[in-house]
């Protein structure tokens, strides 16, 4: 069966996970350096061509994928002489993997439509580890029949596919998702470190949370590295900074006064500001470690 020419631009740990995915499922690959030279290098000895520009990989690509860390940088490689816009053909569709702004989205994929061209917001859930594998969960958004076109696309990355509404709704919804996810995790990075100082032991303490309904992945991930010094998620302090930070960002696009992402969202940007900024999510039970003088 042909596969559609896919060009990719993002190859971070998430990123360089699905471009090796899609080696392995024989999409002709285009891609493009933007931080990660080792990842790029070891796509394009795979068989990938590596392009100057944004405008070339568009020019180049049925499909395009951006797997990029920040509306910032996502807008970076859309606009300019050298950008995408400059370059899509009509009929191409872009997908968005990343966690954007839902307003940065809903532009970009209203420039997109004016050149012929679709634009899905899809973020994901799960690791690079389920990316290699073709098991993410996908919430994919925005034009149906351009998401129906690459579904066979996005069923070769995900186990759990979803079309959750018109454009900007699958960013939304993984913001939303995020901000949960990090509240939770900062609670239990907290509570692993509280437990220390009263004396109890961290065993004992999961042991009876798990028990009962607060269990969750996200208590699971942190536990991982309070008690077994495992990491098990691969998320940075950075990032997580990001995303809640974007939350608080569309909380006030929607005149709402967002009350729980406070505390997070500051214990967030200290961390990174004190050095966390590369340390991965469930590492934040030693920074209240260090917070609380232990």
């Amino acid at each position: 069966m042909t596969r559609p020419k896919t060009g990719f631009i993002g190859l971070g740990l998430m990123g360089s996970a699905m471009v090796q995915r899609l080696l392995d499922q024989g999409y002709p690959m285009t891609v493009i350096a933007n931080r990660s030279r080792e990842a790029v290098d070891a796509a394009v000895k795979r068989g990938a061509v590596e392009v100057g520009s944004a405008r070339e990989l568009a020019a180049a690509s049925d499909i395009v994928m951006l797997c990029m860390s920040t509306s910032e940088q996502v807008e970076s490689r859309i606009y300019g002489e050298e950008g995408m816009l400059a370059g899509i053909g009509e009929g191409a569709v872009v997908i968005d993997f990343g966690t954007s702004l839902p307003g940065s989205t809903r532009k970009i994929a209203e420039a997109m439509s004016a050149k012929g061209a679709a634009y899905l917001d899809a973020p994901l859930g799960r690791t690079p580890s389920h990316g290699r594998e073709g098991k993410l969960n996908i919430m994919g958004a925005g034009d149906r029949a351009a998401f129906d076109r690459v579904r066979p696309v996005l069923d070769d990355l995900g186990e759990n596919v979803f079309h959750v509404g018109p454009s900007g709704a699958g960013h939304t919804l993984k913001l939303i998702n995020n901000f949960f996810a990090m509240t939770t995790a900062c609670s239990m990075a907290e509570a692993f470190a509280m437990a220390d100082l009263a004396g109890l032991p961290r065993q004992s303490l999961y042991d009876v949370m798990a028990a009962g309904p607060l269990h969750s992945g996200m208590m699971d991930f942190v536990k991982a590295e309070a008690i077994d010094g495992e990491i098990k998620l691969a998320f940075s302090v950075a990032n997580a900074a990001k995303d809640v930070g974007y939350y608080t960002r569309m909380a006030e696009d929607l005149d709402a006064p967002t009350q729980m992402s406070g505390a997070a969202r500051n214990l967030l940007a200290l961390a990174k500001a004190q050095g966390y900024a590369d340390r991965m999510v469930p590492e934040m039970v030693h920074y209240f470690e260090e917070l609380f003088g232990k």
